[in-house]
């Protein structure tokens, strides 16, 4: 199976058998969205979370140019993804924690509700004790709690950016406590919850991190996405999980096979969501929107015990 990455003006891109799932970049407004980032302070992300100054060059220091703020690995990461989300947050206002922290790598340390439009006096040094071990199931309990308390005063959907270097050592666990909220929220006991697994560093288990995301769950469909930080071109992109099929992006638009066939027209709207059917020999296909052309490359059909990875990036 070959996988190939969505290219803008996509952020996801799914084939299984002749039908094409594409979703395309767009910054979403959701109504009653309540988010939260939660940072791994597990031991293996020390070297990430060690101040480092940098050195002024000859001629900043000829000019007495002022030494440079010390920084981690991490610090520049969270700030930009605080001060996106926060726009997105309904009161501006994000959850911040460490998690995989303390001895045994199960506690979570909670930094406090942060503002988006303080994010440069924030620093991340990472938790008091960093973790011995890699356990993100513990997360996910505080996250949907949290969510709990805040549908009480307005919350009507969650979700969490996790981010880590991408070595969990509870993924069965994981994988266990998602299908119980997947339960949760198809029975109405939750608001609909979106985790988004945000990987740093050298050293990701990407595949881990996918295998999370691929799991769909009954009447719910995915809650895990995954992105690798680096790939990041546009802070749009880790909310792209909350994208659906009622959000349009242009008036109108036509998509062709690579024969240059019409394989759909949307007319009046064109939906942020496409779907639609491609020959089973197309190794492409092109969007026309507002006199402009994009072609998309296809991925192999993807086989994962029948499930849509909506998700893969």
């Amino acid at each position: 199976m070959g996988h190939e990455k969505p290219i803008e003006p996509f952020s996801d891109l799914h084939r299984e058998g002749d039908h094409v799932r594409a979703v395309l970049l767009h910054d979403p407004t959701v109504e009653g969205l309540d988010m939260a980032i939660y940072m791994d302070a597990s031991g293996s992300m020390k070297e990430e979370y060690a101040y480092k100054t940098q050195q002024r060059g000859f001629l900043e220091w000829l000019r007495g140019a002022p030494m440079k703020e010390a920084s981690n690995d991490v610090e520049p990461q969270v700030r930009w993804m605080l001060e996106y989300l926060a726009t997105k947050d309904r009161n501006g206002l994000l959850r911040v924690a460490y998690w995989a922290c303390g001895t045994n790598g199960r506690q979570v340390e909670a930094v406090g509700e942060l503002k988006g439009t303080d994010v440069k006096q924030y620093k991340f040094p990472g938790a008091k004790q960093l973790g011995g071990y890699t356990y993100l199931e513990p997360a996910l309990r505080d996250y949907v709690k949290y969510l709990e308390e805040q549908v009480k005063v307005g919350a009507k959907r969650g979700c969490a950016i996790i981010v880590t270097d991408g070595r969990l050592h509870d993924a069965e666990a994981v994988e266990k406590f998602s299908e119980e909220v997947a339960k949760k929220i198809a029975s109405g006991r939750l608001p609909r919850i979106n985790f988004v697994l945000v990987g740093v560093g050298d050293d990701i288990d990407e595949e881990q991190l996918e295998h999370i995301a691929h799991a769909e769950y009954p009447g719910v469909g995915h809650l895990w996405c995954h992105r690798i930080a680096k790939e990041i071109t546009q802070v749009a992109e880790l909310v792209a999980v909350l994208v659906d099929e009622t959000m349009t992006v242009a008036a109108g638009g036509t998509i062709y096979d690579d024969k240059g066939k019409i394989l759909k027209t949307y007319e009046g709207r064109l939906p942020a969501v496409l779907e639609f059917e491609v020959p089973e020999e197309a190794k492409s296909f092109t969007l026309e929107v507002n006199g402009q052309r994009y072609t998309q490359p296809l991925p192999d059909e993807e086989h994962h015990d029948g499930d849509e990875d909506e998700d893969h990036h």
